[in-house]
């Protein structure tokens, strides 16, 4: 018989790749603090053990065969259902223990989803400079876009109700995956918190699969690839006034020229200026019809996710 938690199912997703040295002990602390919850772990084509290791401690074990935490989450998010998931990564540098009280938040306030930001323990090796500059910098650029209200973008421990979950697109790959959920919410205008939550330093002898650099620039790459997605009207608008403006400035000494004149010698600046006026105007069209689009997307979003009852909110 399914255990409830305030009159709701929770799971725990766990994404992992080649975890076999702490995913057991992973999944017990998370037993231990949630008990009610049903844990499932989803395993990223791992060589190492890591789901007969899952399996053994008792978690439901699913099999993802496509790489990229991405496409894990995807899964998770497809094939759980659940009231509230609670989300972590299989690494054992998430305080487990915080996952009730996280949970509470989301309840307590009626939210969609609860972020655990990480505050380092320890020596701050499991926080490395580069992580948290490249962090600080792409938070701040969803910021800038978006709009603010997170701090800390990139954790991978949330707590998500499922009317989120649900009516989540989950289109990104790998790494990028958190940022395509801190801008859906920013996007859905879905009620978000933040919590601190402790994080650890790995077990010796398991290895970050984070690449600081490349992973950057994907997570660059998506945020970008997102404002053209979720906010034509500025980017197109944007592109059209640069445009006009060139076109504008290159024109001035043209038209100058003919009025004291009466002649053209700069013809191909002349064809320049106007060709980019032309272009210009159909930046303008264009930024208008894909907001169209853009508004009529918003608009079937949001009625997928008013179709899907929210966590009954109970007390303990």
């Amino acid at each position: 018989m399914t255990r409830l938690y305030r009159g709701n199912h929770v799971a725990v997703i766990l994404p992992c790749f080649n975890e076999v040295l702490v995913v057991a002990s992973v999944v017990e602390s998370f037993r231990k603090a949630l008990p009610e919850a049903t844990i499932y772990v989803f395993d990223n084509a791992s060589t190492d053990g890591t789901a007969e290791a899952a399996r053994a401690a008792g978690a439901i074990v699913r099999h993802v065969p496509q790489r990229g935490k991405g496409n894990v989450v995807r899964r998770q998010f497809a094939d759980v259902d659940a009231d509230v998931y609670v989300m972590a990564d299989g690494d054992g540098t998430y305080d487990a223990t915080a996952s009730r009280a996280l949970v509470d938040q989301l309840l307590d306030n009626g939210l969609d989803m609860v972020v655990g930001t990480r505050v380092p323990v320890g020596d701050g090796g499991e926080y490395r400079a580069g992580h948290k500059l490249g962090n600080r910098v792409l938070t701040g650029t969803v910021a800038n876009m978006f709009g603010r209200g997170f701090t800390d973008m990139l954790s991978g421990y949330r707590v998500l109700s499922r009317r989120f979950v649900k009516s989540f697109p989950a289109l990104s790959k790998g790494f990028e995956i958190e940022t395509e959920l801190t801008i859906h919410a920013l996007e859905l205008r879905a009620p978000y918190g933040e919590a601190p939550t402790a994080y650890g330093s790995r077990q010796e002898g398991s290895s970050s699969k984070l690449s600081t650099v490349r992973d950057g620039f994907r997570i660059l790459e998506a945020i970008i690839r997102l404002f053209a997605r979720e906010r034509p009207r500025q980017l197109y608008l944007s592109m059209g006034l640069v445009v006009a403006i060139v076109s504008i400035l290159l024109a001035i000494p043209v038209f100058i020229e003919f009025f004291e004149t009466g002649l053209v010698p700069r013809l191909p600046t002349a064809i320049m200026a106007g060709l980019g006026l032309v272009a210009s105007l159909v930046l303008g069209a264009t930024a208008v019809i894909l907001d169209s689009v853009v508004t009529g997307r918003r608009e079937a979003k949001r009625l997928r996710y008013l179709e899907i009852a929210g966590p009954k909110v109970m007390a303990e």
